[in-house]
């Protein structure tokens, strides 16, 4: 059975952009559909933050347990029970997701299809629900916020392994005994902490010169220092070339290290190493929409594609992939369409934490970045050591640093490598908003024992 069905809007999943956008557009009186293919929230509630952080606190915990006698407090060794952290996991993501479906279903004008779309012209699509039914539609705008995925990278015998990726290796149901992590980025450093912390052995593979590319060099080592530290392998500028599985089950990796040609044995292989977007299934060419060679959907500042009254926002359009840059892009496409302003994503501030533990908060430029700008500038650095709350905390491993404009006294950008660096990077970023200069916190009175207070005594130093 086919049926046809006009709509004012379409929106092409139920992400952290999709679905506020939709009910925007519904609220505004704008007819609107959200086609969804697998489950409402998008990969931040199903796969993303919410399962990761969920696990990651268990995680915490366990590492704050194995500390006990660092703070004078006598305990038994912990246990970890994995089918219970997933479990909690579990209901966490269940909770996460039925308010999203709860929100969606209950907002009149919008209705939910699931099922897989494709475009069949510039505003058309064909949907292929879930329950066997074809339903066609047109639209006169239509939204891409169809996310990413876990890449396969093209390693020899990979294909013929069990591997596991950022969304599988949550599933386990016991503590990997040896756990080889390809890719050195923010979601195969957090999953390697993570099980470090629950009992593993961890082996880093990292093909580049340094962890976490897109940082500097000297926040990068604080990183692996404190991987190193807590007992996990890191392998830089090492190469994966082979991979086979024994018949007793043991994974066998082959590198190239720069000390030579090694095999590592492990028990499970986590697959880390980038995320392409889900735009390949959905026929974009009949729609005329352009992407690049990697299938990101190229949009302009406005986030609008080649094909007026088509847009892309979130992970598929390419750029920072974090949830809160895709609810970024709907106040941008919501102030533009509903609220009759003209917003853009050009000059937008991007800030991010990596979830290990300690934090990296990210925000703004780094030092190399400004530097190939030819931005005059200077540094603020100082290690967490040097702040009061961290030794109260018995918490003092990274460091705190921040680009300040030479001339203007502008901060530029931040990172903090150390406990809640994620909160700390926010009041930086804030401060960075309202165009603050570095002086005003490095004089503002702020709480004392706090965090925050330590950005009094960054600033306080002599920049370089």
């Amino acid at each position: 059975m086919t049926t046809e069905q006009h709509y004012d809007a379409i929106v092409i999943g139920s992400g952290q952009g999709g679905k506020p956008l939709a009910g925007a557009l519904a609220h505004a009186g704008h007819e609107t559909a959200i086609i969804e293919r697998g489950h409402v929230g998008g990969s931040c509630v199903n796969n993303g933050c919410t399962p990761t952080k969920t696990m990651i606190a268990s995680a915490r915990a366990a590492y704050v347990d194995s500390r006990l006698a660092d703070y004078g407090i006598r305990n038994g060794p912990a246990t970890i029970d994995m089918v219970e952290v997933r479990q909690r996991k579990r209901d966490i993501v269940d909770r996460f997701r039925d308010g999203v479906r709860q929100i969606i279903e209950s907002t009149k004008g919008l209705d939910l299809l699931p099922g897989e779309a494709r475009f069949t012209g510039p505003k058309e699509l064909e949907v292929n629900l879930n329950d066997g039914e074809t339903v066609r539609l047109t639209a006169d705008n239509i939204f891409i916020n169809v996310g990413a995925r876990p890449a396969d990278p093209p390693i020899d015998g990979l294909d013929a392994v069990p591997t596991l990726n950022s969304t599988s290796i949550m599933e386990l149901d016991e503590v990997p005994e040896h756990l080889l992590v390809l890719g050195g980025g923010y979601v195969g450093l957090e999953f390697a902490q993570l099980f470090r912390r629950f009992g593993s052995e961890v082996t880093i593979v990292q093909r580049g010169e340094q962890l976490l590319a897109r940082e500097d060099d000297d926040v990068a080592e604080g990183v692996a220092e404190i991987l190193r530290e807590d007992g996990i392998e890191v392998l830089l500028e090492t190469e994966a070339l082979h991979v086979e599985q024994t018949r007793s089950g043991e994974i066998q990796l082959s590198v190239r290290t720069p000390d030579g040609e090694r095999t590592l044995a492990g028990s499970h292989l986590l697959v880390a190493i980038g995320r392409p977007p889900n735009t390949d299934s959905f026929d974009l060419d009949a729609a005329g929409v352009q992407t690049d060679k990697r299938g990101f959907v190229e949009v302009d500042e406005r986030l609008e594609t080649n094909v007026p009254g088509v847009y892309a926002l979130g992970d598929a359009k390419g750029g920072p992939a974090f949830t809160h840059i895709s609810y970024d892009d709907f106040r941008v496409i919501k102030t533009n369409l509903l609220d009759g302003g003209d917003a853009s994503t050009a000059e937008r501030l991007v800030s991010y934490t990596v979830y290990t533990d300690p934090q990296l908060g990210r925000v703004g430029l780094s030092e190399r970045e400004a530097r190939e700008q030819g931005r005059t500038f200077r540094v603020a650095r100082m290690p967490m050591s040097h702040v009061p709350r961290a030794l109260e905390m018995d918490e003092t491993r990274g460091m705190m640093k921040a680009v300040v404009d030479a001339d203007t006294g502008q901060i530029l950008g931040c990172a903090i490598l150390g406990i809640e660096g994620g909160e700390i990077m926010s009041m930086i970023h804030i401060a960075m908003m309202g165009k603050l200069p570095y002086t005003a916190l490095r004089d503002g009175p702020f709480a004392h024992p706090t965090l925050a207070e330590s950005l009094n005594k960054l600033f306080a130093k002599k920049l370089r």
